[in-house]
């Protein structure tokens, strides 16, 4: 897995004029002459302003949220190879259909910079973490030697040890940023735009939504052992539980990926643990775990299950974080947790088969 600040909230108003610099970085106004000259397109990644060929034409993708992010703003025919996919492939095919099927994946898991460098890609498209380290020898600087340029998720920019963690923005901001900027070096800012805009809707129909009187707390378990793998106030699965009218039980912890205690669990007694569904610790094993460890099984979450249970794609940032949020919310209507809101999740998950069990664990 990717994988003590409040978290920023923003609405999509705020998130648009915080955008508007990589926006208008992805127009073809010709008065622009910063964001599109000739040949090369210029956009704000990270904080920085890159600049890329126009359009990219071969783009190397790493891990299933970023793979939907490429798919939603429309390269699937600039993706000439793919790596960390195979566990995403069914929720994949469910949001996007056959054209998952025909993306070349060159590696299962993380990629090695032979695998990166084989394909022959103009752009890297991954993140730290999610692809990317020093430690792994993949890196811009790296990259470079090889002509291949960068685009880093905006959820895992570059982390400098003591100085900078990875995620800076909000979650959604951050999908929005990557949807739009995807779209735009690979010559498809139209679709980009729109899939953007298809989040920004559907976000707002569950802001608009009936909000409990009280949030219930939701507790991120993507895995554990002697500690427990969560996520902060940076990472998807903050803005997800948000926006399903829910308060994320380590919103605040300024980090997107990160390791808590048991201690912390038990003190934060959630209404609803929320799993992370990947290969390495099964569904059945997280739930084993919560019930038989002494800070966990007498809360009444695990003693009433009052979990679910999704697949990795939809909580790392992507545009299926907005099918979690709205199947969340419903999860919350039919435990009672929140008022009915009338949103319907657009994405039927109880169709994928997440290790042997039912998408909601009982």
């Amino acid at each position: 897995m990717m994988p003590t600040l409040r978290p920023v909230t923003i609405g999509i108003a705020a998130a648009a004029a915080i955008l508007g610099l990589t926006t208008a970085c992805g127009t073809t106004d010709s008065t622009d002459a910063d964001a599109v000259a000739g040949d090369h397109v210029t956009v704000t990644n990270c904080g920085a302003d890159v600049t890329y060929p126009q359009p990219v034409q071969r783009l190397f993708v790493n891990d299933g949220g970023m793979i939907a992010i490429a798919l939603a703003a429309g390269a699937h025919d600039q993706i000439v190879a793919v790596s960390s996919m195979a566990r995403d492939s069914e929720v994949l095919r469910l949001a996007y259909g056959p054209q998952v099927d025909d993306l070349h994946q060159v590696s299962p898991d993380q990629p090695t910079l032979e695998n990166i460098v084989g394909a022959r890609p103009e752009v890297l498209y991954a993140g730290y973490n999610y692809g990317m380290s020093e430690s792994r020898g993949i890196t811009p600087e790296i990259l470079a030697q090889h002509d291949i340029d960068v685009y880093q998720l905006s959820e895992a920019c570059r982390q400098v040890a003591g100085e900078k963690t990875r995620g800076t923005m909000d979650p959604w901001v951050a999908l929005d940023t990557d949807l739009r900027n995807i779209g735009t070096i690979t010559g498809n800012a139209d679709v980009g735009a729109q899939a953007a805009d298809d989040v920004a809707t559907r976000l707002d129909a569950l802001r608009a939504a009936p909000q409990p009187a009280d949030k219930p707390t939701i507790f991120l378990f993507d895995s554990g052992t002697d500690t427990i793998f969560s996520s902060g106030s940076y990472g998807g699965p903050q803005g997800i539980i948000d926006a399903a009218g829910a308060r994320n039980a380590t919103e605040d912890v300024a980090d997107t990926w990160t390791t808590v205690s048991w201690e912390r669990l038990a003190t934060a007694d959630p209404d609803l643990i929320a799993f992370v569904d990947y290969p390495g610790q099964t569904v059945d094993e997280k739930i084993a775990a919560l019930k038989d460890h002494p800070a966990s099984k007498d809360l009444a979450a695990v003693r009433e299950n009052r979990f679910i249970n999704l697949p990795y794609a939809m909580w790392v940032s992507s545009p299926l974080n907005i099918d979690s949020a709205e199947t969340l919310r419903a999860v919350l209507e039919d435990h009672g947790l929140a008022p009915q809101s009338g949103v319907e999740p657009s994405l039927d998950v109880s169709q994928l088969r997440l290790g042997g069990n039912d998408w909601l664990a009982s």
